[in-house]
């Protein structure tokens, strides 16, 4: 990070984030660089902050069009500056809306999203961080729903969540058709148990992949896995 701790600097982009409650953060990187579909031609990033997310996977998929929802301008007025200011220009673009208003005539073949999940524990007024972090009971049904609509038949929902968070997105996406495919359990490492698991829901029935992922090897050493997975996005890897 630069001097002035707002400029995020990656191999192939680099990300401002100024006016944005939420900053880059392990959740994020973690889901761009992971969530996956082989025919990923149309891509939706919902709720995309600082647009690092978008970013990341306009590197990864060299041939989609991203489109990335953000509801707080400030965001999504840096998204689409950082999105400018890359190479990636061309593949992305940012929409300043709620979810539930984005209208779109795309079917996406990959929507991806590293939502708020402190369900209905918000006690900072209109702090915009506690906005960003936080959400009321309907949003997880209106994002399951919204996406399923909006789905390809061989598209992936991939989300990451807390672990109660997930269980009750997993029972959401049942009831309405999208079944689970890929579930990775997120540790810091191997003496802790998970802090979060990425989903993977669509509506076709595949076989269930059940993983485990760990960040750190020992204090401050990141695993190989880890390592591995952000190479093409970190500058300097411990």
């Amino acid at each position: 990070m630069s001097n002035d701790k707002l400029i995020f600097k990656f191999k192939q982009f680099d990300v401002n984030q100024a006016g944005c409650a939420m900053k880059i953060n392990t959740d994020g990187v973690l889901l761009a660089a992971t969530a996956t579909n082989k025919r990923a031609k149309h891509i939706l990033d919902i709720g995309t902050g600082t647009g690092v997310i978008a970013l990341m996977l306009a590197q990864r998929f060299n041939e989609a069009e991203i489109d990335a929802v953000e509801i707080d301008f400030q965001a999504s007025e840096t998204a689409a500056s950082n999105s400018r200011n890359s190479k990636f220009a061309s593949k992305i673009t940012v929409h300043n809306t709620a979810f539930e208003d984005f209208q779109t005539d795309k079917i996406f073949d990959l929507i991806v999203s590293n939502p708020p999940f402190f369900v209905n524990d918000l006690r900072s007024g209109e702090d915009r961080k506690g906005i960003a972090r936080h959400t009321s009971d309907s949003f997880f049904s209106t994002l399951i729903s919204k996406s399923a609509s909006i789905l390809a038949e061989t598209g992936s929902l991939w989300l990451i969540l807390p672990l109660a968070q997930a269980e009750k997105v997993v029972k959401m996406g049942l009831d309405i058709g999208l079944i689970l495919s890929e579930r990775l359990y997120i540790h810091s490492d191997e003496s802790k148990p998970p802090f979060r698991v990425m989903l993977s829901l669509g509506k076709q029935k595949l076989d269930l992949i059940e993983r485990h992922f760990y960040i750190y090897e020992s204090f401050k050493c990141h695993t190989k896995d880890y390592n591995l997975l952000l190479s093409d996005f970190f500058l300097k890897l411990e």
